[in-house]
C-alpha cells in the first residue's frame, strides 16, 4: 500500500499567496497582445496609451444656431439689436458642424430673431461661445490610459475617439483543471452515481469562478488514481496554461498524490493552509507556472479558489483583488470554533428590524448546497474559541446589500411545505426569498426572543391541556407579542422501508431494541412528541437503538431509512412519499407559524400572510399529501386544538 503523506507545516492564507507570487515571474509568464479595441473590454492594458488624434480633431459648433465672429457682435444690447446678414456675417450651423473659417463663435437659435435675410441679436457673443475646440476632449499624442488599466465600456469610447483601433493588453491568464479519482464520473456522461462513486462537479464550480475573472478555462477528463497518470496529465496541461489545478488528491491519503507530482515536475511551496475548509490546498511551480492542489471536498475546493488562487489571479492579469460587500451581523445561534486555525462559517442572512441577522449553515466541507443557502459568510479567527449567541460580526457577502431586503428569514420546525412556500413566494411580482433555517420548534422560539428571525415554524404539544404552541408561548416567549397563525396539520408518524419488512406497528415495536432507530435533533418537535409517546409506553430511551443518533430534517431521517443506515425513524408522511417509503401513522399535530406582531406590517409578512390565505397554497400542501389544511391561514387561539 502506497504511504500516506504529511502535511507540510500549515501556514496563513496571505503567506501561501505571498510565497505564491514571490515564485513567479509575471512579467515573462504572462505575456503582451494586441487585440482590436472594440474587444477589449475588461483587458488590461500591458502598456500605457497615447491619442493618436485629437477629439474634436476641428473646432466645432456646440450648439444649432448662428456662427460669427464675436468682435463683430460687441455692439448688440438690450433693446438696440444688431442686424447681421446671413451667409455674410452670419452662417447657420447645427451641433457637431465645423466651425466656418473666420468664426469664434456661435449664437443659439433661441437667441435670435429671424428677419429673412438676416437675423437680429440683442446680445453679443464672446470668444469661443458655445464652440468645442480642437482637442477639447483629447489632444492628440497625451497619454490615454496608464498601464494595468482595465479597460472599461466608456475607455473603448475614448479610444476609439482617439483615432486607436489596436491596443496591447496582457493576455488571459489559462487554467486547466484536472479532475482525479478512481471514483469520479464526468457530468457530461450525465451518470447516476452507485455506491463508491461521485459525479465531478467541481470543474464546473472552478470555471465559473475563473469565468468571473476573465480567465480562460478549461478541463480535462477525469484522470485515475495514477501517479503516472497524474504527472503525464499535468505535462500536458503545462504546455499551454498559466495555472494548472488537480482536483482532490490534495490530503494525507494514500492515493493523494497531488503533492508529490509537484515536487516532482517542480517545486513544492505549500502543502496546507491555516484555514477550514480550505486547509488541504496545495501550491507549487513549474516551468514559472503555478500548480494548484485544490481539495475535493466542494466547500473547500471554494475556499482554495476564492482565498488563494483569486488573489494571484488577480496579481498575474494586472487587476486589483475584488472585494465582497460587508455587513455586521447578529447571530441567531453560538458557534464554537476550534482554536489554532481560522474557520469561515456559511451564513443565512437577512434583514431583521433595523439590523441584518445570520445563522449559521452546517459546516461541513462536502456540503456544497450550504454555499446555495447562504447569503455570505464570516471569519473566526484563528485565536478565537468562537462566536456567543446574538454577538454581531462581520459578514462577508455573496450578493448586493440591497438583495437582503427581499429576504424573509425562518428559524424553526422544518417541514416539506416551507419548500412549496419558498417557490410560490420567489414567483410572485417581487420576487421574495424564504432562507429557512432547520433549528427545530425551541430553536425557532429562541430565534423569536432574540430577534434574529421574522417568523418561526412551531409543532409542540403539550399533554396537560392538550393544546399546540400557546404553553411553550407563554413560557418561554412571555414578552413577546406574536400572532400564531396555522400552515398545516400534518400527520407524523414511522417512516419505515417500502412494505415495512419488519412490520412495525407503532412505538411498540421499539421496546426491544431490535429495531434501529433515527432520532431529531434535541428541540425539535418532533423529538418532543416521540418522548412524550415514549413516555406513555413506559419505554425508557436507552432501550430505543439509536436513540442519540440525530437528524435535523424529516428528508434527511427518510435518507437514513431509505439507505438502510436505519429501520425506522419518526417524521412527516410526506418525507416518506417523496423517498417512496412505508408510513406507519402515530399522530397528526399542529404546525403554526409564529410571528412578532412588530413585523406583521413589514411587507415579506404580508405577501407570506396572503400566501397562506390563499387556495393555491392549500391545494399545492394538500397534494403533498399526509396533509390535511382546514386551519390553513387562520389566526390561531389558545385553546383551538386540531381545530
Amino acid at each position: 500500500m502506497s504511504k500516506r503523506n504529511i502535511y507540510l507545516k500549515t501556514i496563513p492564507v496571505h503567506e501561501a499567496v505571498a510565497t505564491a507570487i514571490a515564485a513567479l515571474d509575471r512579467e515573462t509568464l504572462v505575456k503582451p497582445e494586441s487585440i482590436a479595441v472594440h474587444e477589449a473590454l475588461n483587458r488590461v492594458t500591458s502598456e500605457a496609451v497615447h491619442a493618436r488624434c485629437s477629439s474634436p480633431t476641428y473646432h466645432s459648433a456646440a450648439m444649432d444656431g448662428y456662427a460669427v465672429k464675436s468682435d463683430t457682435t460687441f455692439p448688440a444690447r438690450e433693446g438696440q439689436p444688431l442686424d447681421l446678414i446671413k451667409n455674410k456675417t452670419c452662417i447657420p450651423v447645427n451641433t457637431g458642424n465645423a466651425l466656418p473659417d473666420g468664426m469664434d463663435a456661435v449664437i443659439m437659435i433661441e437667441n435670435i430673431v429671424d428677419n429673412g435675410d438676416s437675423v437680429s441679436i440683442e446680445a453679443p457673443a464672446f470668444p469661443w461661445q458655445h464652440v468645442r475646440r480642437i482637442g477639447e476632449d483629447i489632444v492628440a499624442t497625451e497619454m490615454l490610459l496608464p498601464r494595468n488599466h482595465t479597460i472599461s465600456a466608456f475607455d473603448l469610447g475614448a479610444l476609439l475617439s482617439a483615432g486607436i483601433y489596436e491596443i496591447k493588453v496582457h493576455e488571459k491568464i489559462r487554467m486547466t483543471f484536472i479532475p482525479t479519482g478512481d471514483e469520479i464520473l464526468p457530468f457530461a456522461d450525465r451518470p447516476t452515481p452507485k455506491p463508491g462513486e461521485v459525479i465531478e462537479s467541481n470543474s464546473q464550480v472552478f470555471r465559473s469562478l475563473a469565468l468571473g475573472l476573465d480567465v480562460e478555462f478549461k478541463a480535462t477528463l477525469p484522470v485515475r488514481d495514477r501517479e503516472d497518470l497524474l504527472a503525464k496529465a499535468v505535462e500536458t496541461a503545462l504546455q499551454n496554461s498559466h495555472i494548472v489545478v488537480i482536483g482532490a488528491g490534495s490530503s494525507a491519503g494514500s492515493k493523494d498524490f497531488t503533492s508529490k507530482t509537484i515536487a516532482q515536475l517542480g517545486t513544492l511551496l505549500v502543502h496546507g493552509i491555516a484555514v477550514m475548509p480550505g486547509k488541504p490546498t496545495v501550491l507549487g511551480t513549474a516551468q514559472n507556472k503555478l500548480l494548484v492542489g485544490a481539495p475535493g471536498y466542494p466547500v473547500s475546493a471554494v475556499v482554495c479558489f476564492e482565498d488563494v488562487l483569486t488573489p494571484i489571479i488577480s496579481w498575474l492579469s494586472g487587476k486589483p483583488t475584488p472585494e465582497r460587500e460587508k455587513v455586521q451581523v447578529r447571530l441567531a445561534r453560538r458557534t464554537p470554533s476550534k482554536p489554532g486555525m481560522e474557520e469561515i462559517v456559511r451564513l443565512a442572512v437577512g434583514k431583521v428590524g433595523e439590523g441584518y441577522a445570520g445563522v449559521p449553515l452546517a459546516r461541513g466541507a462536502g456540503m456544497i448546497t450550504t454555499l446555495t443557502k447562504a447569503q455570505g459568510f464570516t471569519r473566526v479567527p484563528a485565536e478565537s474559541e468562537g462566536i456567543e449567541l446574538n454577538e454581531s460580526v462581520e459578514v462577508e457577502l455573496f450578493s448586493g446589500k440591497q438583495t437582503l431586503e427581499a429576504i424573509l428569514m425562518h428559524v424553526g420546525s422544518h417541514d416539506n411545505t416551507l419548500d412549496l412556500l419558498g417557490d410560490i413566494l420567489m414567483g410572485g411580482d417581487t420576487p421574495i426569498r424564504l432562507v429557512s433555517t432547520h433549528a427545530g420548534s425551541m430553536g425557532g422560539l429562541a430565534a423569536l426572543k432574540t430577534d434574529v428571525a421574522l417568523f418561526a415554524g412551531v409543532h409542540l404539544f403539550d399533554p396537560e391541556s392538550g393544546d399546540f404552541n400557546f404553553p411553550f408561548l407563554e413560557k418561554y416567549l412571555p414578552d413577546v407579542d406574536v400572532t400564531v397563525i396555522n400552515l398545516a396539520i400534518r400527520h407524523q408518524g414511522f417512516i419505515v422501508p417500502k412494505g415495512n419488512p419488519l412490520n412495525i406497528t407503532g412505538i411498540e415495536s421499539l421496546r426491544d431494541g431490535k429495531v434501529s432507530f433515527i432520532n431529531r435533533q434535541r428541540g425539535a418537535g418532533t423529538r418532543i412528541l416521540f418522548d412524550y409517546h415514549l413516555d406513555n409506553a413506559e419505554i425508557l430511551p436507552t432501550f430505543v437503538k439509536g436513540y442519540d443518533r440525530e437528524e435535523y430534517t424529516h428528508m434527511a431521517v427518510a435518507a437514513n431509512v431509505l439507505t438502510g443506515s436505519a429501520d425506522c425513524g419518526l417524521g412527516i408522511y410526506a418525507a416518506a412519499k417523496a423517498l417512496d417509503l412505508g408510513f406507519v401513522p402515530l399522530a397528526h399535530e399542529r404546525y403554526d407559524l409564529i410571528i412578532p406582531d412588530k413585523y406583521m406590517q413589514d411587507k415579506r409578512i404580508i405577501s407570506l400572510i396572503n400566501l397562506l390565505k390563499s387556495d393555491e397554497i392549500k391545494k399545492a400542501v394538500s397534494e403533498l399529501g399526509g396533509y390535511d389544511t382546514p386551519l390553513t391561514g387562520k389566526i390561531m387561539k389558545p385553546g383551538m386544538g386540531l381545530g
